[in-house]
Protein backbone atom coordinates (compact mmCIF):
# COMPACT_ATOMS: atom_id res chain seq x y z
CA UNK A 1 0.00 0.00 0.00
CA UNK A 2 1.25 3.47 -0.87
CA UNK A 3 0.06 7.02 -0.45
CA UNK A 4 0.54 7.35 -4.21
CA UNK A 5 -2.20 4.84 -4.99
CA UNK A 6 -5.39 6.16 -6.55
CA UNK A 7 -8.73 5.74 -4.81
CA UNK A 8 -9.66 3.07 -7.38
CA UNK A 9 -6.59 0.97 -6.52
CA UNK A 10 -7.32 1.24 -2.80
CA UNK A 11 -10.81 -0.19 -3.39
CA UNK A 12 -9.82 -3.01 -5.75
CA UNK A 13 -9.95 -6.70 -4.93
CA UNK A 14 -7.84 -8.10 -7.81
CA UNK A 15 -8.68 -11.27 -9.69
CA UNK A 16 -6.53 -14.25 -8.69
CA UNK A 17 -5.49 -16.34 -11.73
CA UNK A 18 -4.95 -20.08 -11.62
CA UNK A 19 -1.55 -21.04 -10.26
CA UNK A 20 1.22 -21.82 -12.73
CA UNK A 21 3.10 -24.31 -10.55
CA UNK A 22 6.84 -24.77 -10.54
CA UNK A 23 7.05 -28.55 -10.20
CA UNK A 24 8.98 -31.38 -11.79
CA UNK A 25 6.06 -33.27 -13.34
CA UNK A 26 2.86 -31.46 -12.40
CA UNK A 27 -0.59 -32.79 -13.21
CA UNK A 28 -2.04 -29.37 -13.89
CA UNK A 29 -5.83 -29.44 -13.63
CA UNK A 30 -6.37 -25.99 -12.17
CA UNK A 31 -6.56 -23.46 -15.03
CA UNK A 32 -8.95 -25.05 -17.56
CA UNK A 33 -6.23 -25.27 -20.19
CA UNK A 34 -6.57 -27.75 -23.03
CA UNK A 35 -4.49 -30.88 -22.32
CA UNK A 36 -3.51 -31.22 -25.99
CA UNK A 37 -1.15 -29.09 -28.13
CA UNK A 38 -2.65 -26.87 -30.84
CA UNK A 39 -3.08 -27.86 -34.46
CA UNK A 40 0.24 -28.49 -36.26
CA UNK A 41 -0.89 -25.81 -38.72
CA UNK A 42 -0.55 -23.26 -35.91
CA UNK A 43 3.10 -24.11 -35.31
CA UNK A 44 3.84 -24.02 -39.04
CA UNK A 45 2.09 -20.66 -39.43
CA UNK A 46 4.22 -19.16 -36.65
CA UNK A 47 7.38 -20.51 -38.29
CA UNK A 48 6.39 -19.00 -41.64
CA UNK A 49 5.67 -15.64 -40.05
CA UNK A 50 9.02 -15.59 -38.26
CA UNK A 51 11.00 -16.65 -41.32
CA UNK A 52 14.75 -17.06 -41.04
CA UNK A 53 15.50 -13.83 -39.18
CA UNK A 54 12.16 -12.79 -37.73
CA UNK A 55 12.09 -9.86 -40.18
CA UNK A 56 8.32 -9.32 -39.83
CA UNK A 57 8.61 -8.64 -36.09
CA UNK A 58 10.14 -5.20 -36.67
CA UNK A 59 6.83 -4.00 -38.12
CA UNK A 60 3.58 -3.36 -36.30
CA UNK A 61 0.79 -5.93 -36.77
CA UNK A 62 -2.48 -5.20 -38.54
CA UNK A 63 -4.45 -3.20 -35.93
CA UNK A 64 -7.75 -4.54 -37.29
CA UNK A 65 -6.62 -8.21 -37.62
CA UNK A 66 -8.59 -8.29 -40.87
CA UNK A 67 -7.43 -11.70 -42.15
CA UNK A 68 -8.20 -13.29 -38.79
CA UNK A 69 -11.63 -11.68 -38.64
CA UNK A 70 -12.42 -12.78 -42.20
CA UNK A 71 -11.38 -16.36 -41.39
CA UNK A 72 -13.46 -16.46 -38.22
CA UNK A 73 -16.41 -14.84 -40.00
CA UNK A 74 -16.35 -17.55 -42.66
CA UNK A 75 -16.22 -20.22 -39.94
CA UNK A 76 -19.34 -18.84 -38.24
CA UNK A 77 -21.21 -17.71 -41.35
CA UNK A 78 -21.25 -14.03 -40.36
CA UNK A 79 -19.52 -10.83 -41.58
CA UNK A 80 -16.10 -9.54 -40.57
CA UNK A 81 -17.62 -6.25 -39.41
CA UNK A 82 -19.53 -8.22 -36.77
CA UNK A 83 -16.27 -9.30 -35.10
CA UNK A 84 -13.94 -7.54 -32.66
CA UNK A 85 -10.59 -9.04 -31.64
CA UNK A 86 -8.63 -8.44 -28.46
CA UNK A 87 -5.75 -9.67 -26.34
CA UNK A 88 -7.64 -12.60 -24.85
CA UNK A 89 -11.31 -12.62 -23.91
CA UNK A 90 -10.43 -10.96 -20.59
CA UNK A 91 -9.36 -7.81 -22.45
CA UNK A 92 -12.47 -8.05 -24.63
CA UNK A 93 -14.56 -8.22 -21.46
CA UNK A 94 -12.73 -5.23 -19.98
CA UNK A 95 -13.43 -3.13 -23.06
CA UNK A 96 -17.05 -4.32 -23.00
CA UNK A 97 -17.45 -3.05 -19.43
CA UNK A 98 -16.14 0.34 -20.52
CA UNK A 99 -17.95 0.62 -23.84
CA UNK A 100 -21.33 -1.02 -23.26
CA UNK A 101 -22.07 -1.82 -19.60
CA UNK A 102 -21.54 1.43 -17.70
CA UNK A 103 -25.02 2.90 -17.36
CA UNK A 104 -27.34 4.38 -14.75
CA UNK A 105 -28.85 1.00 -13.88
CA UNK A 106 -27.01 -2.01 -12.41
CA UNK A 107 -25.35 -4.69 -14.46
CA UNK A 108 -26.74 -8.15 -13.60
CA UNK A 109 -24.69 -11.35 -13.39
CA UNK A 110 -24.81 -14.55 -11.26
CA UNK A 111 -23.55 -14.69 -7.68
CA UNK A 112 -21.44 -17.75 -8.54
CA UNK A 113 -19.62 -17.11 -11.82
CA UNK A 114 -16.33 -15.97 -13.33
CA UNK A 115 -14.68 -13.97 -10.56
CA UNK A 116 -13.28 -11.39 -12.98
CA UNK A 117 -16.76 -9.86 -13.38
CA UNK A 118 -16.92 -8.12 -9.97
CA UNK A 119 -13.27 -7.10 -10.35
CA UNK A 120 -13.99 -5.32 -13.63
CA UNK A 121 -17.10 -3.76 -12.13
CA UNK A 122 -14.95 -2.33 -9.33
CA UNK A 123 -12.20 -1.19 -11.68
CA UNK A 124 -14.51 0.60 -14.11
CA UNK A 125 -16.96 1.74 -11.41
CA UNK A 126 -19.89 -0.11 -12.91
CA UNK A 127 -22.82 -0.59 -10.55
CA UNK A 128 -23.81 -4.25 -10.41
CA UNK A 129 -26.19 -6.70 -8.77
CA UNK A 130 -25.58 -10.42 -8.39
CA UNK A 131 -28.44 -12.87 -9.00
CA UNK A 132 -28.31 -16.08 -6.92
CA UNK A 133 -28.09 -19.42 -8.67
CA UNK A 134 -30.51 -22.04 -7.38
CA UNK A 135 -29.40 -24.88 -5.09
CA UNK A 136 -28.28 -26.96 -8.09
CA UNK A 137 -26.26 -24.01 -9.45
CA UNK A 138 -28.67 -23.43 -12.34
CA UNK A 139 -29.36 -20.00 -13.88
CA UNK A 140 -33.03 -19.03 -14.24
CA UNK A 141 -33.67 -16.47 -16.97
CA UNK A 142 -36.76 -15.17 -15.19
CA UNK A 143 -34.53 -13.84 -12.41
CA UNK A 144 -33.05 -11.31 -14.87
CA UNK A 145 -36.32 -9.55 -15.70
CA UNK A 146 -35.64 -6.50 -13.52
CA UNK A 147 -34.58 -3.15 -15.08
CA UNK A 148 -30.84 -3.22 -15.72
CA UNK A 149 -27.88 -1.60 -17.42
CA UNK A 150 -26.88 -4.88 -19.01
CA UNK A 151 -26.84 -8.62 -18.37
CA UNK A 152 -23.67 -10.72 -18.35
CA UNK A 153 -23.90 -14.52 -18.37
CA UNK A 154 -21.31 -17.19 -19.11
CA UNK A 155 -22.56 -20.15 -21.09
CA UNK A 156 -21.53 -22.64 -19.83
CA UNK A 157 -21.15 -20.96 -16.47
CA UNK A 158 -17.86 -21.04 -14.61
CA UNK A 159 -16.84 -22.52 -12.25
CA UNK A 160 -19.87 -24.82 -12.37
CA UNK A 161 -19.83 -25.86 -16.05
CA UNK A 162 -23.64 -25.79 -16.28
CA UNK A 163 -25.01 -24.74 -19.71
CA UNK A 164 -28.12 -22.80 -20.73
CA UNK A 165 -30.24 -23.89 -23.72
CA UNK A 166 -30.12 -21.49 -26.66
CA UNK A 167 -33.89 -20.97 -26.40
CA UNK A 168 -33.45 -19.60 -22.88
CA UNK A 169 -30.73 -17.23 -23.99
CA UNK A 170 -32.94 -15.97 -26.81
CA UNK A 171 -35.77 -15.40 -24.33
CA UNK A 172 -33.40 -13.31 -22.19
CA UNK A 173 -32.14 -11.24 -25.13
CA UNK A 174 -35.66 -10.67 -26.48
CA UNK A 175 -36.98 -9.32 -23.18
CA UNK A 176 -33.96 -7.01 -22.56
CA UNK A 177 -34.15 -4.84 -25.65
CA UNK A 178 -33.20 -1.69 -23.69
CA UNK A 179 -29.82 -3.07 -22.60
CA UNK A 180 -26.94 -5.15 -23.90
CA UNK A 181 -26.89 -8.87 -23.11
CA UNK A 182 -23.37 -10.31 -23.07
CA UNK A 183 -22.95 -14.07 -23.35
CA UNK A 184 -19.44 -15.19 -22.40
CA UNK A 185 -18.79 -18.42 -24.32
CA UNK A 186 -15.25 -19.33 -23.22
CA UNK A 187 -16.30 -23.01 -22.87
CA UNK A 188 -19.08 -23.25 -25.44
CA UNK A 189 -17.28 -25.68 -27.76
CA UNK A 190 -17.37 -28.50 -25.20
CA UNK A 191 -21.10 -29.11 -25.38
CA UNK A 192 -23.21 -25.92 -25.22
CA UNK A 193 -25.05 -24.00 -27.96
CA UNK A 194 -23.53 -20.76 -29.23
CA UNK A 195 -25.64 -17.60 -29.30
CA UNK A 196 -23.80 -16.44 -32.45
CA UNK A 197 -26.77 -17.93 -34.32
CA UNK A 198 -28.96 -15.16 -32.85
CA UNK A 199 -26.82 -12.18 -33.86
CA UNK A 200 -28.74 -11.10 -36.95
CA UNK A 201 -32.02 -10.97 -35.02
CA UNK A 202 -30.89 -9.06 -31.92
CA UNK A 203 -28.83 -5.83 -32.10
CA UNK A 204 -28.44 -5.89 -28.27
CA UNK A 205 -26.58 -9.23 -28.18
CA UNK A 206 -22.80 -9.48 -27.74
CA UNK A 207 -21.11 -12.91 -27.70
CA UNK A 208 -17.56 -13.31 -26.41
CA UNK A 209 -15.28 -16.24 -27.22
CA UNK A 210 -11.63 -17.22 -26.89
CA UNK A 211 -9.06 -19.52 -28.50
CA UNK A 212 -7.61 -20.37 -25.08
CA UNK A 213 -9.72 -23.44 -24.34
CA UNK A 214 -10.97 -25.47 -27.30
CA UNK A 215 -8.18 -24.37 -29.65
CA UNK A 216 -5.28 -24.87 -27.17
CA UNK A 217 -3.95 -21.33 -27.54
CA UNK A 218 -4.10 -19.96 -23.99
CA UNK A 219 -0.50 -18.86 -24.43
CA UNK A 220 -1.30 -16.66 -27.45
CA UNK A 221 -4.03 -14.52 -25.82
CA UNK A 222 -6.69 -14.07 -28.50
CA UNK A 223 -10.34 -13.29 -27.80
CA UNK A 224 -13.35 -12.21 -29.85
CA UNK A 225 -16.60 -10.32 -29.50
CA UNK A 226 -19.41 -10.98 -31.98
CA UNK A 227 -22.28 -8.56 -32.37
CA UNK A 228 -24.08 -5.87 -34.33
CA UNK A 229 -21.60 -3.54 -36.11
CA UNK A 230 -22.69 -0.68 -33.83
CA UNK A 231 -21.60 -2.67 -30.75
CA UNK A 232 -18.34 -3.62 -32.45
CA UNK A 233 -17.74 0.04 -33.30
CA UNK A 234 -18.09 0.95 -29.61
CA UNK A 235 -15.46 -1.63 -28.68
CA UNK A 236 -13.10 -0.37 -31.39
CA UNK A 237 -13.51 3.22 -30.21
CA UNK A 238 -12.44 2.25 -26.69
CA UNK A 239 -9.68 -0.04 -27.97
CA UNK A 240 -8.22 2.67 -30.17
CA UNK A 241 -8.23 5.04 -27.18
CA UNK A 242 -6.25 2.51 -25.15
CA UNK A 243 -4.16 0.16 -27.35
CA UNK A 244 -4.45 0.19 -31.14
CA UNK A 245 -2.38 -3.00 -31.53
CA UNK A 246 -3.81 -5.56 -29.08
CA UNK A 247 -2.80 -8.64 -31.10
CA UNK A 248 0.78 -9.23 -32.21
CA UNK A 249 1.68 -10.81 -35.54
CA UNK A 250 2.27 -14.29 -34.14
CA UNK A 251 -1.04 -14.33 -32.28
CA UNK A 252 -2.90 -13.32 -35.43
CA UNK A 253 -1.37 -15.99 -37.67
CA UNK A 254 -1.68 -18.65 -34.95
CA UNK A 255 -5.38 -17.97 -34.36
CA UNK A 256 -6.06 -17.82 -38.10
CA UNK A 257 -4.39 -21.20 -38.64
CA UNK A 258 -6.36 -22.72 -35.78
CA UNK A 259 -9.64 -21.79 -37.49
CA UNK A 260 -8.39 -23.20 -40.78
CA UNK A 261 -7.96 -26.67 -39.27
CA UNK A 262 -11.54 -27.54 -38.42
CA UNK A 263 -10.89 -31.29 -38.35
CA UNK A 264 -8.28 -30.91 -35.58
CA UNK A 265 -10.64 -28.65 -33.63
CA UNK A 266 -13.60 -31.02 -33.76
CA UNK A 267 -11.50 -34.10 -33.02
CA UNK A 268 -9.88 -32.61 -29.93
CA UNK A 269 -13.11 -31.17 -28.57
CA UNK A 270 -14.56 -34.69 -28.82
CA UNK A 271 -11.54 -36.10 -26.96
CA UNK A 272 -11.96 -33.62 -24.10
CA UNK A 273 -15.70 -34.31 -23.88
CA UNK A 274 -15.11 -38.07 -23.72
CA UNK A 275 -12.47 -37.61 -21.01
CA UNK A 276 -14.81 -35.35 -19.06
CA UNK A 277 -17.52 -38.01 -18.98
CA UNK A 278 -15.05 -40.70 -17.88
CA UNK A 279 -13.67 -38.44 -15.16
CA UNK A 280 -17.18 -37.55 -13.96
CA UNK A 281 -18.01 -41.27 -13.69
CA UNK A 282 -14.78 -41.91 -11.80
CA UNK A 283 -15.43 -39.10 -9.32
CA UNK A 284 -19.02 -40.22 -8.82
CA UNK A 285 -17.79 -43.75 -8.06
CA UNK A 286 -15.59 -42.25 -5.33
CA UNK A 287 -18.60 -40.59 -3.72
CA UNK A 288 -18.34 -37.09 -5.21
CA UNK A 289 -21.38 -35.05 -6.18
CA UNK A 290 -20.56 -33.78 -9.66
CA UNK A 291 -22.40 -30.86 -11.27
CA UNK A 292 -23.48 -31.65 -14.87
CA UNK A 293 -20.94 -29.93 -17.12
CA UNK A 294 -20.73 -28.80 -20.74
CA UNK A 295 -17.25 -27.29 -20.25
CA UNK A 296 -13.73 -28.68 -20.01
CA UNK A 297 -14.05 -28.73 -16.24
CA UNK A 298 -15.96 -30.46 -13.46
CA UNK A 299 -17.28 -28.92 -10.26
CA UNK A 300 -17.52 -31.49 -7.48
CA UNK A 301 -17.80 -31.91 -3.74
CA UNK A 302 -17.49 -34.83 -1.34
CA UNK A 303 -19.53 -34.83 1.86
CA UNK A 304 -16.90 -36.85 3.70
CA UNK A 305 -13.82 -34.73 3.00
CA UNK A 306 -12.93 -31.07 3.38
CA UNK A 307 -12.19 -29.48 -0.01
CA UNK A 308 -9.27 -27.34 1.18
CA UNK A 309 -7.63 -30.37 2.78
CA UNK A 310 -8.05 -32.39 -0.42
CA UNK A 311 -6.35 -29.61 -2.39
CA UNK A 312 -3.36 -29.74 -0.04
CA UNK A 313 -3.13 -33.54 -0.13
CA UNK A 314 -3.25 -33.49 -3.95
CA UNK A 315 -0.70 -30.69 -4.10
CA UNK A 316 1.73 -32.87 -2.13
CA UNK A 317 1.52 -35.27 -5.08
CA UNK A 318 2.07 -32.43 -7.60
CA UNK A 319 -1.58 -32.59 -8.67
CA UNK A 320 -3.15 -29.13 -8.91
CA UNK A 321 -6.89 -28.39 -8.86
CA UNK A 322 -8.75 -25.15 -8.07
CA UNK A 323 -10.52 -24.26 -4.82
CA UNK A 324 -12.52 -21.09 -4.17
CA UNK A 325 -12.93 -19.83 -0.60
CA UNK A 326 -16.30 -18.28 -1.35
CA UNK A 327 -19.77 -18.68 0.18
CA UNK A 328 -21.78 -21.67 -1.09
CA UNK A 329 -18.84 -23.22 -2.96
CA UNK A 330 -16.04 -23.50 -0.39
CA UNK A 331 -16.48 -27.30 -0.28
CA UNK A 332 -16.24 -27.72 -4.05
CA UNK A 333 -13.25 -28.45 -6.24
CA UNK A 334 -13.02 -27.17 -9.80
CA UNK A 335 -11.15 -29.80 -11.79
CA UNK A 336 -9.96 -29.14 -15.34
CA UNK A 337 -10.29 -32.07 -17.72
CA UNK A 338 -6.86 -33.43 -18.59
CA UNK A 339 -5.81 -36.33 -20.75
CA UNK A 340 -7.18 -39.73 -19.75
CA UNK A 341 -3.78 -40.49 -18.21
CA UNK A 342 -3.85 -37.30 -16.11
CA UNK A 343 -7.43 -37.96 -15.01
CA UNK A 344 -6.48 -41.47 -13.91
CA UNK A 345 -3.53 -40.10 -11.90
CA UNK A 346 -5.98 -37.79 -10.13
CA UNK A 347 -8.47 -40.58 -9.41
CA UNK A 348 -5.72 -42.92 -8.16
CA UNK A 349 -4.42 -40.19 -5.85
CA UNK A 350 -7.91 -39.56 -4.47
CA UNK A 351 -8.36 -43.29 -3.81
CA UNK A 352 -5.05 -43.30 -1.95
CA UNK A 353 -5.96 -40.20 0.06
CA UNK A 354 -9.35 -41.61 1.01
CA UNK A 355 -7.80 -44.96 1.98
CA UNK A 356 -5.27 -43.26 4.23
CA UNK A 357 -7.99 -41.08 5.74
CA UNK A 358 -10.14 -44.12 6.57
CA UNK A 359 -7.14 -46.03 7.91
Amino acid sequence: MSRYWSDVVHRLTPYVPGEQPVATHPVKLNANENPYPPSPRVVEAIRRELGEAGESLRRYPDPTALKLRETVAAHHGIRAEQIFVGNGSDEVLALTFQALLKHDKPLLFPDITYSFYPTYAQLFEVEYKTIPLDDSFAIHIGDYATPNGGVLLPNPNAPTGRPLPLAEIERLVARNTDSVVVIDEAYVDFGAESAIALLDRYPNLLVIQTVSKARSLAGMRVGFAFGHPALIDALNRVKDSFNSYPLDRLAQVAATASYEDDAWFRDHCAKVIASRERLAAGLTALGFEVVPSAANLLFARHEGYDAATLVLRLREREIFVRHFKAPRIDQHLRISVGTDAECEILLAALRDIFSAYIG
